[in-house]
């Protein structure tokens, strides 16, 4: 019978992808898949505004870590996740007075369960917008009856996703409310 836990396996930070492909692969060739069935880089999807487009992509919420559930007694296992290039180890590992480490401690079960919620939840929200602009910052207003106006962003709400701009309208400096959508930052 199998003892499959969950650990934290340590990688070179951006390169979790590349380490996460690779073990796959690695796991597929060994015929290892009963022993290691989850691989996890926790993520989460935001989207920011660049040249006026909408543009999703995934950020890793611990840059670094993979989190994977494998049964460590087997022999070899722990030897192919562990000789994977951009692999650091397992976090949790004890030095052993010749150097070897041991078999990593494992994650408690209610620590697995607040990262998978953390991941589902994630997933469920959906995207997050992360703040792309700055109060101080000069913007160019892309849509609206401000068209083509540059502005500077007075006050921020990011609950709404909207900016307080203060635009010149016939040579005096008026407050606009606009979406992050209708504005574009100035380079």
């Amino acid at each position: 019978m199998s003892e499959l836990k969950w650990y934290v396996l340590r990688a070179v930070a951006g390169q979790e992808k590349k380490v996460k492909s690779y073990l796959e692969n690695e796991i597929v060739r060994q015929k290892l898949a009963e022993h290691v069935p989850q691989i996890i880089i926790p993520s989460e999807k935001v989207y920011e505004i660049r040249n006026g487009k909408k543009r999703v992509r995934e950020r890793n919420t611990l840059p670094g870590y993979i989190i994977i559930s494998a049964d460590l007694g087997k022999g070899e296992v722990y030897h192919v996740i562990t000789s994977i290039p951009g692999v650091i180890g397992f976090l949790g590992s004890e030095a052993t007075s010749s150097g070897v480490s041991k078999t990593p401690i494992p994650l408690r079960q209610a620590e697995v369960n607040r990262i998978l919620g953390k991941i589902d939840e994630a997933t469920e929200q959906g995207e997050k917008l992360e703040t792309p602009f700055i109060v101080g910052e000069t913007v160019t207003v892309m849509d609206g009856p401000f068209k083509s106006f540059k502005g500077t962003v007075e006050e921020i709400f990011e609950e709404r996703k909207k900016l307080k701009v203060m635009v010149k309208i016939f040579g005096r400096n008026t407050p606009v409310e606009l979406s992050y959508m209708e504005v574009e930052k100035q380079d």
